[in-house]
């Protein structure tokens, strides 16, 4: 409150009633005119602050025109005061007066206050008619209400302004530094204008924080008056100009009145008018160096705010005419940041990108080159390298030779270094815009000697399998040499090539080489071996090509590494064989293949140039070895028929070549089998692979193989125990005797079929080995033994007997291996059946050991000949009994001791003496380690743990009780059976 509290009391009621809304210039007027108080009505008008400028005006007015007195009197005062004196003005005498008469004192101020207000309503005044045009209005008006055709025509044409950011009452009371800045953030650039020519004494010192408050996104351009200058004759900052609406101050505005209030001491009601806070306040203008750390700051605060890279650089590009220091270099990265955020292709992402002046100030050359091509197409890829990429290697240049460190090269390697990391479509877009045939100008590689360098170290180094098409744009773009070199050039040349394989081979300390990597490797090579490279290099993309075409591709480097490795060419050759029949589009015409042969013979040759291709080391009978291989691996062996009778002849090999490469296949077949049936799968074709070349005994000797492991698969036989055998582990099993064991001892009907099992014998391999037909047949015997087949063992034993009376009638010398192992597997058996207490036909019984005393060896006889000593005794008391059943007691009594006597006499010539080794009363064990011992030339495992506890039993037991105990036998003989022969194999009888 302004008034004094006597003035307050004595207000009139109906000013104090009068709303600011309500206040007119007549009733203002009218209210204020008719009272004399001066100080009363200037403090009334001065506590009124209104937003109509015509209304406040007059308040202003009438308060202006209340403290004229005031003024004139403690102006007289001083002026007559300094007359008796003779002395100038002094403030002594002021506060005398102001002291004596306050009243003064207090319009003095007040008239101050009045003054700074009628300023400040001037100038929103002036504000107002340049206020912009509302661009919220527009942007909310609707189009088609443009052409309203009901709007009046007036109203139409008028623009609608923007209200001001603020109202007269706030203007006239706030600090003129926040309007400023208020006007400054909202972009009312003439408003501001206005305030800086007419307050720029209060404004001018707080410039720079006006300028901060301008929003950064704002074009240079809108504010360009207010940006700072530089005055090169000073060095220092350019002032602004101004024109405030009163030239010379009011005597109340002096430094000494207001001093002189302000020492006086009395209490003021009245703020003074502009004490704006200490704000980042410059007094002096700014030095230079000050000026471009502003600029600086400025530019960065704009890119980091918005990312708006144009507006960062016309803020330098307005800098710059100014004649503010320190900004080139800068300049030079905005307008490079802009060709990458502007001028360059963008991708679908590039909003995501966060360009950032310290982002850009940290990146590598080749890193910003990558930038500026990221987005650009094969297609665009050579413009985009002059227009974007070659300013910023001329800036770098310039900068190199501005620092004192000149790089003739920095263009070159940078450049280089991006087409050798480039894709192949990108550098093949830049070879062809670099041809030999172009004018040096146009091309942007100018060097024919690094323009075959970088294909070599692009190609080589690319681990592309497909793009072939690519790789001949790039190679059709390189210079052409007409070199004729000597013999030891072209040595050089080639070995220069191997070093290149052994070169690009991983190793341990390089796992991969790089395309850079072969750029150093051919650095160094002249032109002579450039030329031989470039020939080397035709010839193994015509090779790539092939090998691409036949779905076996491989990386250009793969033909340096395979230049003299011939395991490595031989197991490619193998797989373009296999593979390209094997693919997705599996060859299926005699065309097809006989192309493939072509393909594969044209890379085993010499081109033009008498370079080899990829199968150079491989001789041509080696690869159409390999390529009829990979034909019949398919099962086309229609096919094979035809190439192999084809009129081209193209495929000529000798009839024992084509014999081994169709049984090679055809073990690969059967190998990879996975079931041995040979009417389908692998199996089925390893059969009619063997019918291709023409019959010979090895190719039947297979077939017969094959059909044995059939023959296998269908009795079932297991490797483990729910897994049938594989033909692979039938292939490697050596003792073949075995498999039939196997056969015999999981099927238990197949002892019955005496022929089958011979037939499979011989189809194992075993043809004409009377050894294995022996064993064979007594594994037979053995197995109706253990079925308690006595009739069929029986007749198997006679067939066995006859086998090797046969074998030793044939030979003179019947101590060959052989044939004493036939004869001791033969009499083993004969033995084994002739001992066996349930077989009850003692006849045949003793023939059985007849025949085993004719084979056994001489220290054997004695345990044959006690089994058949005893054998005879059951029989002849068997005849005893018989013949005692037929006469009466007494008769019987007389007569058969006498033929019991009459036999025994008779057997006594054929008794012998036991010799020592033998010597003991257990003859049938005796008999079962003699067994033991001849069984251990069996192609099988034997035990006679069976055997003994039968030979024990029979030992034990006498006529009168074997029928007693001929159930436990049977029942013992159907467990072993039920198992299998496993004393045959060496199965463990304790397993029961």
């Amino acid at each position: 409150m302004l008034l004094m509290p006597s003035i307050a009391d004595t207000m009139p009621s109906h000013w104090a009633t009068l709303s600011d809304d309500d206040l007119t210039a007549e009733n203002v007027h009218k209210s204020l005119d008719y009272i004399k108080d001066d100080l009363w009505v200037a403090a009334a008008c001065v506590d009124r602050v209104l937003d109509d400028p015509a209304v406040q005006r007059v308040l202003l007015d009438i308060a202006l025109e209340r403290t004229a007195a005031a003024l004139r009197r403690s102006q007289a005062t001083l002026a007559a005061g300094d007359d008796e004196d003779n002395t100038p003005e002094r403030p002594d005498a002021l506060a005398s007066h102001f002291t004596n008469l306050p009243v003064d004192a207090r319009l003095c101020a007040i008239r101050a206050l009045i003054l700074d207000r009628l300023d400040r309503l001037n100038t929103f005044v002036e504000i107002c008619k340049v206020a912009p045009a509302d661009a919220d209005d527009a942007e909310n008006t609707p189009d088609e209400w443009e052409d309203d055709p009901w709007a009046d025509s007036a109203q139409a044409d008028a623009p609608k302004t923007a209200e001001a950011p603020f109202t007269l009452s706030v203007f006239l009371t706030d600090s003129l530094l926040r309007s400023a800045c208020l006007l400054a953030s909202r972009q009312w650039f003439s408003a501001l204008g206005i305030m800086f020519e007419r307050h720029a004494a209060h404004l001018w010192p707080y410039r720079i924080s006006i300028l901060d408050s301008i929003p950064e996104h704002v074009q240079p351009l809108s504010y360009r008056d207010f940006l700072p200058a530089l005055n090169t004759s000073t060095n220092l900052e350019k002032r602004t100009a101004s024109s405030p609406w009163r030239t010379e101050p009011d005597w109340s505005e002096t430094p000494d009145v207001r001093a002189t209030l302000a020492a006086s001491g009395l209490h003021l009601d009245i703020p003074l008018p502009i004490l704006d806070p200490l704000l980042d306040r410059h007094d002096e203008p700014l030095s230079a160096d000050q000026l471009s750390e502003w600029y600086k700051t400025r530019i960065r605060r704009v890119i980091s705010s918005t990312g708006m890279i144009d507006v960062a650089l016309a803020v330098v590009q307005h800098a710059a005419p100014q004649s503010v220091p320190g900004l080139d270099e800068m300049g030079e990265e905005l307008s490079l940041l802009a060709r990458l955020v502007y001028d360059a292709p963008q991708g679908d992402d590039e909003m995501d990108d966060d360009w950032t002046l310290d982002r850009w100030s940290t990146m590598d050359p080749i890193a910003v080159v990558r930038a500026y091509l990221a987005h650009s197409t094969p297609e665009t890829l050579p413009k985009d390298i002059w227009r974007l990429v070659m300013p910023y290697l001329f800036v770098l240049e310039s900068r190199a030779e501005r620092a004192g460190n000149p790089d003739p090269t920095i263009r070159t390697r940078i450049l280089y270094e991006y087409i050798l990391s480039a894709p192949l479509d990108a550098a093949a877009a830049v070879f062809e815009a670099s041809k030999p045939i172009l004018p040096t100008a146009q091309r942007i590689i100018q060097n024919d000697e690094d323009m075959a360098r970088l294909a070599l170290a692009c190609l080589y180094g690319s681990n592309s399998l497909g793009e072939w098409t690519t790789m001949n744009r790039i190679f059709e773009c390189l210079p052409a040499w007409d070199i004729t070199r000597d013999d030891d050039q072209e040595d050089a040349a080639d070995t220069t090539i191997i070093s290149l394989g052994a070169y690009v081979t991983p190793s341990t300390a390089r796992p991969r080489c790089t395309a850079s990597d072969l750029l150093i490797f051919f650095q160094p090579l002249p032109l002579s071996s450039l030329s031989r490279a470039l020939d080397i290099l035709d010839v193994h993309l015509e090779s790539g090509e092939i090998l691409s075409r036949w779905s076996v591709p491989a990386p250009l480097r793969w033909f340096l590494q395979s230049n003299s490795d011939v395991p490595e060419q031989r197991a490619w050759a193998n797989r373009m064989a296999r593979r390209a029949g094997g693919s997705e589009d599996k060859l299926n015409t005699l065309d097809d293949w006989e192309w493939l042969l072509e393909d594969m013979l044209k890379l085993t040759g010499k081109g033009d140039s008498g370079l080899r291709g990829a199968f150079g080391l491989l001789s041509q009978d080696e690869v159409l070895q390999i390529f009829l291989s990979g034909l019949l691996s398919t099962g086309n062996f229609s096919i094979a028929k035809a190439v192999i009778k084809s009129p081209k002849n193209k495929l000529s090999l000798s009839p024992e070549a084509l014999e081994d490469i169709c049984l090679s296949c055809s073990r690969e077949l059967y190998d990879n089998a996975s079931s041995g049936n040979y009417t389908f799968g692998d199996m089925k074709l390893a059969y009619e692979c063997l019918d291709v070349p023409p019959p010979s005994d090895r190719l039947t000797r297979e077939k017969e193989f094959i059909e044995a492991t059939s023959r296998l698969s269908s009795f079932n036989v297991m490797s483990a125990r729910g897994i049938p055998i594989s033909p692979l582990e039938i292939r490697l099993t050596k003792d073949r005797l075995s498999l039939v064991s196997r056969v015999l001892s999981s099927n238990n009907d197949a002892y019955k079929h005496t022929e089958v099992i011979l037939d499979l014998v011989d189809k194992l391999g075993l043809r004409n080995n009377i050894v294995a037909q022996v064993k064979t047949l007594a594994m037979l015997a053995d197995t109706a033994l253990q079925a308690e087949d006595f009739s069929r063992a029986y007749q198997t034993s006679e067939r066995m007997v006859e086998t090797v009376q046969g074998l030793r009638s044939s030979y003179p010398d019947i101590d060959t291996p052989e044939i004493q192992q036939a004869s001791e597997v033969c009499w083993v058996a004969c033995y084994q059946l002739g001992r066996q207490p349930e077989f009850d036909d003692v006849d045949k019984k003793l023939s059985l050991l007849g025949r085993a005393l004719e084979l056994c060896p001489p220290d054997k006889l004695h345990d044959v000949l006690v089994a058949w000593r005893r054998l005879e005794n059951e029989d002849i008391e068997a005849r005893e009994e018989r013949l005692s059943s037929r006469h009466d007691g007494r008769t019987r009594k007389s007569k058969t001791p006498n033929t019991a006597t009459s036999l025994r006499s008779r057997l006594q010539d054929f008794h012998m003496p036991s010799p020592p080794l033998l010597s003991t009363p257990d003859a049938a064990a005796l008999a079962s380690r003699t067994f033991r011992s001849v069984t251990a030339n069996f192609p099988f495992s034997v035990t006679g743990r069976g055997r003994q506890s039968s030979l024990h039993e029979q030992e034990s037991t006498r006529s009168g009780s074997r029928r007693r105990e001929g159930d436990e036998l049977a029942n013992q003989a159907t467990r072993v059976f039920s198992k299998g022969i496993g004393w045959l194999i060496g199965a463990d009888a304790e397993d029961e």
